[in-house]
């Protein structure tokens, strides 16, 4: 377990009552401290793992992830030519690792797989504002997808790092410069090979982030000044193009601002989706968003006249909807008017699961046995499964239509 640090108002001592001063160097006190103490809670909230562990699935949950009875498992299950998993014997039922299960669900669950000859797709999740469940939504779309079977690729671009957390990553304690995209910011690397790394949780890779990224919102508008023909905005999309071919699905976690690295992230990205909670200033926070969207849209025209960007899907996704709040219902009714057709039938619940779960750095995903209210979990658990499957079915269609196109041609 990491070493406790020293107290912070050890760096000076208050005299007459005066408070504590801090000189610039202490700054980096602070951090230190703050990073050992984060340390030591995680390792705290994942006793008795040192990292984060996947969670586990009886045969009645193998069965829900298969779309399919516990009788037509056991059907399975006794077929040897099927090659399929066998799970540990417990003293009342079976248990399958997750790996276990995503066989099972490629074998036997009713998901299409994607067509040959189709790429994989980027998703971005986006919103100027923080709060409002960005990194939730972008890690609970990677691991409901992947019980559906599908390969996805995680690239954290916040150097708040959130989501690198949610995968049991912590910076800056775990992460160097080197394993984010900042060689391929600086033209070290031209493609994002080099900074996948596995996670916990089997179908799930991991570009992860650090606070070293804020060098990037330098680095690339000093070299676009330097040389004309750079594209500081096109540096992602070029990283990723070289992985479609690998992953189903690329979901992009953006800083809560419109900066360099957010560009390059919605220039890469087919698809966007905006989490939005139903509050006043949430959706008076979003308006703002799609403001500086217009704004950048128009520089880039400006920038690049023949640039001809388009996304496959742009949704709103409601998020933290706590019905018993007397004005969610009139927030929600002044989203669906503002955007219409591009809000999601798909709500997020605010819900004690959700909260327990970010607190143990996992999401409703994480939870093999949930303590409390099984009609809370489900509720909770079904809004995300529900919102993974829209997308899910959208990249499917999306992947018929292009090979379809291709086969035209």
């Amino acid at each position: 377990m990491a070493t406790s640090a020293k107290p912070i108002v050890s760096i000076t001592h208050a005299v007459n009552n005066l408070p504590t001063s801090f000189a610039l160097d202490d700054i980096e006190i602070i951090s230190q401290h703050a990073n050992e103490t984060l340390l030591t809670v995680r390792e705290q909230m994942l006793l008795p793992h040192p990292k984060k562990h996947a969670p586990v699935f009886t045969t009645p949950q193998l069965a829900a992830l298969c779309r399919t009875d516990r009788k037509k498992i056991n059907y399975y299950w006794e077929r040897p030519e099927l090659a399929l998993p066998q799970g540990t014997t417990m003293p009342r039922s079976r248990e399958f690792t997750l790996a276990e299960a995503r066989e099972w669900i490629k074998k036997v669950g009713p998901f299409s797989p994607r067509p040959a000859g189709a790429r994989g797709k980027k998703i971005a999740v986006g919103n100027f504002k923080g709060g409002v469940t960005k990194t939730t939504c972008a890690m609970t779309l990677a691991q409901g997808l992947s019980l559906f079977g599908r390969r996805v690729l995680l690239v954290d671009l916040d150097p708040q790092a959130s989501l690198s957390a949610l995968n049991g990553v912590i910076a800056d304690s775990e992460v160097s410069e080197e394993q984010t995209i900042l060689p391929l910011i600086y033209g070290e690397e031209t493609d994002l090979k080099y900074a996948v790394q596995k996670t916990y949780w089997d179908g799930i890779d991991l570009i992860p982030a650090s606070a070293a990224l804020f060098s990037a919102e330098f680095y690339l508008p000093f070299k676009q000044s330097q040389n004309s023909d750079f594209r500081f905005w096109d540096v992602l999309n070029a990283g990723l193009e070289p992985l479609l071919d690998e992953y189903d699905a690329i979901i992009i976690d953006t800083p809560p601002a419109l900066s360099y690295v957010t560009i390059n992230a919605f220039m890469a990205a087919d698809g966007l989706i905006v989490p939005i909670p139903p509050n006043a200033l949430d959706y008076a926070s979003s308006t703002q968003f799609w403001s500086l969207f217009t704004d950048l849209g128009k520089s880039m025209k400006n920038v690049v006249p023949d640039l001809n960007k388009r996304f496959d899907f742009i949704h709103v996704l409601l998020t933290k909807v706590d019905a018993s709040q007397i004005a969610t219902n009139k927030v929600r009714e002044w989203i669906s008017r503002s955007y219409d057709s591009l809000v999601l039938p798909i709500e997020i619940p605010a819900t004690t699961v959700t909260t327990t779960a970010s607190m143990e750095f996992g999401t409703v995903y994480d939870i093999s046995k949930y303590e409390g209210s099984n009609k809370t979990y489900q509720r909770a658990r079904e809004a995300y499964d529900r919102f993974a499957e829209m997308i899910d079915q959208q990249l499917m269609a999306l992947w018929t239509a292009e090979t379809q196109v291709e086969v035209a041609a």
